[in-house]
């Protein structure tokens, strides 16, 4: 159940979306008011949308004088941009990267509302549509999201209560010469609708949240056999989950070493249970922190000691820092405020001591995070997809992914479809 905090705060968004900054970040229960009215008012906030011609071709378009092209920017160069009509049409959303261990090939798995495009990015200034993998039954969503697992991609969608989970061999692109329409290799359909994935590559899990099963909570499925994924459990104790992260933990504190654990972000809380015993899950702490909103999405640093979060609803773009050092009493210990504008902040991936940052119509943000044990964060770097403003709506930048090592980081624009960038820095 949520509590009546999160209840409160979601009939207030589905009153009053518009004004009072209603975000894609509500239950998305396909059937539920607030859902309803949350697709209604991002439908709504789309607009004026800004989109630009396609990119593609050239060595590159440096940043200089605080521009590439089009792009305003600093310390980040752009490679390409296909835009949504190259790449199978819709509304961008989230995406997720798959490097070939075979080839060494690089490759983007573009989520938009009515499929998933699959790009080669191997060469970033000519990358290549591949094809598309249609939305389940064709229905349309303004949310979709992919994982990526031995090889395989796992797709989920909300707001589509029969969608489950589609499962593609990517190994599928390696001789695909013309862009096709792809179908999926197997579909889970232990839940219907889900609002995002998370994956542990260490154990084989995928763990899926905000669905119409486990009370919205984290939907456990072993993707061990990719093409056979089965349920594994459900954390359902603390209602519904919009993000998380699982991983097998090697921070410092020693009681939980080597186990499974969740790093869940509960609309109000930052939530934290061991996931190691599928069939009895364990809360270890949950917590709340000052002017909570709607807690969004955060990631671990590289040692497992730090984290950072952000809040979508607050109207403040701010980065919420924790010391996880201690599972059962995590500390919120600082708070990096940007002063670019009030662009709402989306999610965010640590690097070694970098941070991406997906800030909608702020664009990519980059922070040096070296001085995050003292809770010093600073930018060194952004690229914006939406130069008309950086003030708060859903326009621009959905997600990052910085994961590649050639250094090419992709951005998936809601209407500017795929933008391929490397930082400087």
């Amino acid at each position: 159940m949520r509590s009546p905090k999160r209840l409160v705060g979601l009939a207030v968004v589905a009153v009053s979306a518009l004004a009072v900054l209603a975000s894609p970040a509500s239950a998305h229960d396909p059937n539920s008011p607030e859902g309803k009215a949350e697709a209604a008012a991002m439908e709504r906030d789309h607009e004026p949308a800004w989109r630009q011609d396609p990119v593609t071709g050239l060595a590159l378009v440096p940043c200089t004088n605080g521009m590439a092209g089009q792009f305003p920017c600093r310390n980040v160069d752009l490679l390409a941009h296909l835009p949504l009509t190259s790449i199978g049409g819709g509304r961008g959303n989230s995406m997720w990267g798959w490097t070939d261990s075979s080839t060494g090939r690089e490759y983007i798995i573009f989520g938009r509302s009515n499929g998933a495009a699959f790009v080669d990015v191997t060469t970033p200034t000519t990358p290549r549509y591949l094809g598309n993998l249609p939305s389940h039954n064709g229905t349309s969503s303004s949310w979709r999201d992919i994982k990526v697992y031995r090889n395989h991609a796992f797709i989920g969608a909300d707001n589509i209560s029969s969608h489950g989970m589609q499962v593609f061999d990517l190994t599928r692109l390696r001789n695909v010469t013309t862009p096709q329409t792809f179908t999926a290799n197997a579909r889970y359909t232990g839940f219907g609708n889900s609002h995002t994935l998370s994956v542990n590559e260490q154990t084989g899990f995928i763990y899926a949240v905000g669905t119409n099963t486990c009370s919205g909570g984290v939907h456990m499925v072993n993707v061990q056999a990719p093409t056979s994924p089965r349920n594994a459990g459900c954390v359902s104790n603390d209602g519904y989950v919009h993000e998380n992260q699982c991983v097998v933990y090697n921070g410092p504190d020693t009681t939980h070493r080597g186990r499974e654990i969740c790093f869940n972000y509960n609309e109000d809380t930052l939530t934290i249970v061991d996931v190691t015993t599928k069939t009895a899950p364990r809360q270890l702490s949950r917590t709340t922190y000052t002017n909570a909103r709607y807690t969004h999405q955060g990631w671990l640093t590289g040692d497992h000691a730090r984290l950072v979060m952000d809040d979508e609803l607050d109207n403040n773009p701010r980065t919420l820092i924790w010391n996880v050092s201690d599972l059962d009493r995590p500390v919120h210990t600082g708070t990096y405020n940007p002063t670019f504008g009030t662009a709402v902040d989306h999610n965010q991936y640590v690097v070694g001591n970098r941070i991406y940052q997906a800030n909608y119509r702020a664009g990519l943000r980059i922070l040096n995070a070296s001085g995050i044990a003292s809770n010093q964060l600073s930018e060194i770097g952004f690229f914006d997809i939406y130069p008309a403003n950086n003030s708060s709506g859903f326009n621009g930048a959905w997600n990052v992914y910085p994961f590649f090592s050639s250094g090419t980081i992709a951005i998936s624009g809601i209407e500017q479809g795929l933008v391929l960038v490397r930082a400087t820095v």
